[in-house]
């Protein structure tokens, strides 16, 4: 059978299939990809260099003993084996978890309600959202050092204590005064970062689920709880998340708050403010332990992994959890409307 050509003698289709088929490519084809290539390339380099290679060095490093200056010697697993012995370590940790606790569960509750009452009627919301927002872009060393004064035996806090006659608190010398003024530094930075992600959350609900809790009399306190929180669950899920995250890496706070003891490095009295960073900061940058502190981290990371799950199981729930609430209010509403 003839071959049928195109106007320039070569097969029309058959010569381009067998091209497709052998792979050959148009010129410039692929050298079209090397412009944006080369423009995002930047990112890449400079991830490579002061985020990957700090990881996989951190890993190496982790199985060594260095002083930052001298020889590294191979110690395999025993910084390991020396972290689980540290009496010092595991305080810290228990330190680390009560302040989470403290901080993180009402920091969360009053972040969804300021939520709740911005998404409200109220006057002026863009100023206080503004406000709200404020203290997270704020200097944490320097707001530190407020509250250092603020909770000092003769600080504004017992100052008003005593103006309602009350007994002063040892916010920065007894053990829960410290875990309790580190926590309240928590909850003031990051309530209105959380209060906001809440709100776009809140704002993302259909308004006839709002008129449905409405229609069938809920207060607010029951529109809060069975309409807003169970379709809210991801975005609960997302700042349960962030917070653990951030909460099992608190520092700034206890070093600033007790650097008139040892530069900070020691957590106040009885290392009562001593958390996993702070130790690990402590140990790789003021003792020049650095495969100590190496190691500390890959642990705390898996703390971190092991609690971020543990949130994730807690918070997401199945998807026949979401809404019973909300599908009982709808139907009860379409009823009323003849629907």
């Amino acid at each position: 059978m003839a071959t049928v050509l195109d106007p320039a003698g070569a097969p029309a289709a058959g010569e381009r299939r067998l091209a497709r088929s052998t792979g050959s490519t148009p010129p410039g084809g692929r050298g079209r990809y090397l412009p944006p290539l080369l423009a995002i390339s930047p990112f890449y380099v400079l991830f490579a260099v002061f985020g990957a290679f700090p990881v996989v060095f951190s890993m190496y490093l982790s199985f060594q003993d260095w002083d930052g200056i001298g020889d590294m010697r191979f110690v395999g697993l025993k910084q390991y084996g020396w972290l689980l012995q540290d009496s010092v370590f595991w305080h810290s940790v228990l330190n680390t978890f009560e302040i989470w606790f403290l901080s993180t569960v009402p920091m969360l509750f009053l972040a969804l309600v300021l939520a709740f009452l911005l998404h409200s009627q109220v006057r002026f919301a863009g100023a206080y959202r503004v406000a709200y927002f404020i203290p997270n872009v704020t200097s944490m060393v320097a707001m530190t050092i407020v509250f250092g004064s603020v909770f000092a035996q003769a600080g504004l806090a017992n100052s008003v204590l005593r103006a309602v006659g009350l007994d002063g608190v040892g916010w920065l010398s007894s053990e829960w005064g410290i875990k309790s003024s580190v926590s309240l530094m928590i909850i003031w930075r990051w309530v209105g970062y959380n209060a906001l992600i809440f709100l776009a959350g809140i704002q993302a609900i259909p308004t006839e689920h709002f008129e449905a809790a409405r229609v069938d009399g809920a207060n607010s306190r029951q529109t809060l709880f069975r309409v807003v929180v169970p379709q809210l669950r991801p975005v609960i899920l997302f700042a349960a998340i962030t917070s653990t995250i951030n909460g099992l890496q608190i520092f700034t706070e206890s070093q600033v708050l007790f650097q008139s003891t040892d530069v900070g490095t020691t957590g106040g009295p009885g290392q009562e403010g001593m958390t996993i960073v702070l130790y690990l900061w402590q140990k790789a940058f003021k003792e020049h332990q650095f495969g100590y502190g190496a190691a500390m981290g890959w642990l705390l990371f898996a703390i971190i992994a092991i609690f971020t799950i543990i949130n994730w199981r807690l918070v997401s729930g199945s998807d026949d959890d979401r809404r019973p609430g909300i599908a009982g209010l709808l139907r009860r509403k379409g009823a009323r409307d003849g629907r």
